[in-house]
This record gives C-alpha cells, structure tokens and sequence, in this order.
C-alpha cells in the first residue's frame, strides 16, 4: 500500500483523517474543520494525548499545530503502515472529550522603550498612541497553537485585527531573550536570544524553555495567555545557566584551528519535538554511524562534525580516531588511525563532498542535554558550550571500549560512496501533482551558499503552489516552497514548525546524501512510492548492519592478537 491519504475513521467525539507524510511521519486531522479555533486545538490535543498514552512503538515524536496532528515513527521498527494507522485508530477510541481550556499564564510585560524597539513604529502604522496599543495587546486572552520555530517559542492567536503587523522585511539578527513581538495576526515571546523577524513591542522575564525541566518547555497548545503591563521587568532568565557545558577533566584535544561550523554531534535528540526542539544531530547519519563503527563505539557516541574545511587538532595523549565523509584527500579515511600524544592532525579542505566526520576512541566527552549530546546552535543548546567549536577550545575523550586496534585494514569506499554531482535525491510528493512538483522533479536545481544544516537552498524557482496552509509540522527531508518559489530542502536543524507550502518529503535512506552536496553543486529529484521507501530504508539497513558485523569481527581479531 503506497498511501493512506485521506483515510477517515470515526470516533467517539470526531472524525479523524490520516495521511503519510513521507515515509516518516503520518497526520492526523478532523474531517470536518471546526470553525471555532479553541474548539479545534483543544481536540487535537486530545487526539495527541491519547495517542501518546497508548505507548505505541516505533512512535518517536507527535507535535500538534493549528490543523494537525503529526506522528513521526521509526520505519525500520513499524512493518507495516497500514497496522500503524490501524494502532492509531485503536488509540483513538478511547479519545476522551478535550478539556475545557488549558492552562492560564499571566505574563507581565514592559512596553516601549528599549525593551519594545518596535513599539513606536506599530503605533504610528495603525495610527494610535501607546496607551491604545497596550490597552489593546493586554485585552485579550490568548491561544496557544503550537510550539515551534525554535524551542518554547509559542504561536498565540487571538490578537486585535487593529494591530496586526507584517513581519520585519529583513529579520534582526538578534532578539533579546523575553522580547515580545506581533509577526502578522500573531503575537508571542522569543523563549531566549535568536535572530526573529516580528516587531518588537516589550519584553517579560517569564521563562518559557529549560532543558531541566519535564516537558522543557513552558506553554502547551491548548493553554491559554493573558499579558499585563508592568513598569519592571528584568532580562528573561538564560535556561544555559542551570545546565554546564564543561567537559570532564582532563583535556585530551586542543583546537588549533575550527574549520568550518565544526561542533559536537550524536544521532540527534528526539522526542522533544512538541516542545520546539528539532532532531539536530549529524547531517550525515550513515558517515557518523561508521566512524564510530570503525572505533568499537556505540553507534550514538559524540563526535566532531564539520563543513568543507576541516579542524586542526593537537592531541595530549595516545589514541585512535577515524575519518569519515568528506575528507581531504591526503588523509587515509574509513580505517582506525593511531595518533600519539603531541600530534598534529591537520583537516584541510575536503576535496569531495560537504560534510566531514572525526570520530576518537572512546567518542567525545560533553554533558547531555534532553539525552543528546548534539549542538543546537540557534538556541545555543548541547555539545560544546552549544557553538561551534573555537581556536583554543579543550575536548575530553572518554573511555574506550575497544583498546587494540589493527590500522591495516580499511572499508571498501565503494561500500559506502559519497553522492556525485550531479547528486539525484528521490521524494515523495505532497499532494496532487501540481506544476510545482512536476517542476522540482523534472529541473536540476543548484545548491546556495545560503545553505546550511537548517536546509539546503536551491538557486532555480519553481511555480507557486495555490495553497497557503497554516502552520504545521516539517521534519529533516521536507522541501518547502516560500514566495520566492526557491525550494528549500529542510536538514537536521530545521525548525519544528513552519508555514510554506510543502512539495514533498525526500526518502529518510537519501537524507544523509542530501547532506554531501557543496554550494555550486547540482541536485536532481525523482518521484518514487512509499513502498519503495520503505524497502530502500532496509536495504541501507542491512548494508550498515553486514558492514558492522565485518568490522566487529576485524576488532575481535585485534583484541586477541594484543
């Protein structure tokens, strides 16, 4: 079966609809639209509540925006699509009726002033004064849609008509932790300091995200907000504060030189999804897995990510690294490598391919944050400090499993190529096939310097799509479309929440090839089915699986000659 679009099933309190959204993540929303708003979130949470409660494996995140309730699962542990959707709709039939409102939060804001840069500007754009404009933006009680763009950050409906804004045509760069802003027919509160391009109006010292807490962030869809104007407030508190980035002692790498936007990653932070918080991770699964493969590390062990230009390293005692993805062609790849203490390891350029991995012995030492070891740069959350690395920087290594190594043998790189170019990523389309899609499949499009682990940008446009859907959630593989019609291919970093159009999903066994191609680079797309999805997945599956078992072999043998 290669769709369950638009499959209705009845219960208790309403009609429910699934549909694939890639081969990932199925929806779920209400046949019939409620007209009323609050009426609407309050279902869909419901429907998320009961979902969750039912435990189903395989499920790794359900997020809920303002029309839908997205489910991603894990496909190498759901067989079967339709048998998901079948415990989906189980679980619905114990659907309670939605609670009557959520949680009321009282917000005191300061208006104006150099806390509120923007609140002039929206004055003199509707033509009243201050004090209307407070009167105005405090009258209200808001509705918490959905929880995205970064973590915590909530979407509030409910805003006067007289004071909705359009966005800031060039974003600022940076927005103060506690700024409250009107983006449109919306208000909301930046959870801490992240570029934004809504009008600033005030600030409150409310604290909407902290990874200590359970759930980390503040506000559910569903709660509801009320602002108050106070004559103080104090700068919103940092949630950095109640988390350490230190390393353990002792230092076991120095950095010489970064590279380019090299940070400490894992396999990503899932489950957290509903609080705003992206995937994150390595960009390049398959590369990471392997270098830790080739350590004796667990699959998820930290290790170092880069872009194009690699580190210098200088390391203060013995050990082994390996190196993955693109590298530059001096340096042996795909093997153990020994360094001593003392040694210099110069990166350099990578001569193919976009992103490159630095695995050690014993995998890379920094605290968890949400269970991931992965930087979340745009909120500044995870691996080293949550940044990028710097010159001076100090990493600890911890213990290994695997002790002895054989630096005599190497993986087949054909086993485990990086992509041409031009590189061809096969999708599933969204929708009917419209001019858009037939476009985005049938055009070879070029890679931005724009673009980054947030997403590759295209340089070619493509035919607009009609619809304009409201916010909903995307995931790492969904190509959305903005009015510019340049499709952007979302990557680990990508926001939980978004508002374009969408095109279509690339295949989660092409996402680590999506990560490889360089700015000037050609991407192809080509349609496939969800069945075809699905057996590819395994099929890279059972590749990595019999690579491994060779490689655990080949470290039994080392061990025992030592």
């Amino acid at each position: 079966m290669d769709s369950i679009d638009d499959k209705p099933g009845t219960h208790t309190h309403c009609e429910i609809a699934t549909q694939t959204m890639g081969d990932t993540a199925i929806t779920c929303s209400l046949s019939q639209r409620q007209a009323n708003l609050t009426k609407r979130v309050e279902t869909l949470s419901s429907i998320a509540n009961a979902i969750r409660s039912s435990s189903i494996p395989g499920i790794r995140d359900i997020v809920v925006s303002p029309d839908r309730v997205t489910v991603v699962y894990d496909p190498l542990l759901i067989d079967c699509l339709t048998s998901l959707e079948a415990k989906i709709h189980t679980a619905l039939m114990q659907l309670q009726p939605p609670s009557t409102g959520g949680k009321l939060h009282d917000v005191p804001v300061r208006y104006g002033g150099d806390t509120g840069p923007d609140f002039d500007a929206v004055c003199r754009s509707h033509a009243i004064d201050g004090t209307t404009l407070i009167q105005l933006h405090t009258e209200p009680e808001y509705l918490v849609t959905a929880i995205g763009f970064v973590p915590g950050f909530p979407y509030l409906e409910g805003l006067p008509k007289a004071l909705e804004t359009p966005r800031l045509s060039t974003p600022r760069r940076h927005v103060s932790a506690g700024s409250v802003g009107i983006g449109g027919s919306q208000t909301g509160i930046y959870p801490f300091e992240t570029p934004g391009g809504w009008h600033l109006i005030g600030q409150t010292d409310i604290n909407l995200f902290n990874p200590i807490n359970s759930p980390p962030a503040l506000l559910r869809p569903g709660d509801r907000v009320r602002f108050h104007e106070t004559d103080s407030v104090n700068m919103a508190p940092d949630f950095r504060a109640a988390i350490t980035s230190e390393c353990v002692t002792p230092k076991n790498i120095t950095i010489l030189q970064p590279g380019l936007m090299t940070t400490v990653q894992d396999l990503g932070r899932s489950g957290f999804r509903s609080s705003g918080v992206p995937l994150s991770g390595v960009a390049d699964r398959v590369s990471a897995m392997l270098a830790n493969s080739i350590l004796g590390n667990p699959e998820n062990a930290a290790l170092l990510e880069y872009t194009l230009l690699g580190p210098t390293l200088q390391f203060q005692t013995d050990t082994f690294i390996a190196l993955t993805g693109a590298t530059d062609d001096s340096l042996a790849t795909l093997r153990p490598l020994r360094v001593r203490r003392g040694d210099t390891l110069h990166l350099g350029h990578a001569a193919k391919g976009c992103r490159g991995y630095l695995a050690v012995a014993g995998g890379i030492c920094v605290p968890p944050i949400l269970n991931s070891y992965s930087t979340y740069a745009p909120a500044k959350l995870g691996g080293y400090g949550g940044r990028s690395l710097q010159t001076g920087d100090q990493l600890a290594i911890g213990n290994p499993l695997v002790t002895s190594f054989s630096t005599t043998w190497s993986l087949n790189p054909d086993a485990v190529p990086l992509p041409a170019n031009p590189c061809t990523l096969r999708m599933l389309p969204e929708g009917h096939l419209s001019k858009a899609h037939q476009a985005m499949i049938s055009t070879p499009m070029h890679v931005t310097a724009q673009s980054d682990r947030m997403g590759i940008r295209f340089s070619e446009a493509v035919p607009p799509l009609s619809a304009t859907p409201l916010s909903r959630a995307v995931l790492p593989g969904t190509i959305q479309l903005p009015p510019d019609g340049k499709p952007i291919l979302l990557l680990c970093d990508a926001q939980t929440i978004g508002g374009y159009p969408v095109l279509g999903h690339i295949l989660a066994a092409d996402l680590p090839r999506a990560a490889q191609p360089r700015p000037g680079d050609t991407v192809c797309s080509s349609e496939t089915t969800i069945t075809e999805a699905q057996r590819l997945l395994r099929h890279q599956h059972n590749m990595l699986a019999t690579l491994q078992q060779g490689i655990n072999h080949t470290l039994d043998l080392a061990e025992k000659a030592e």
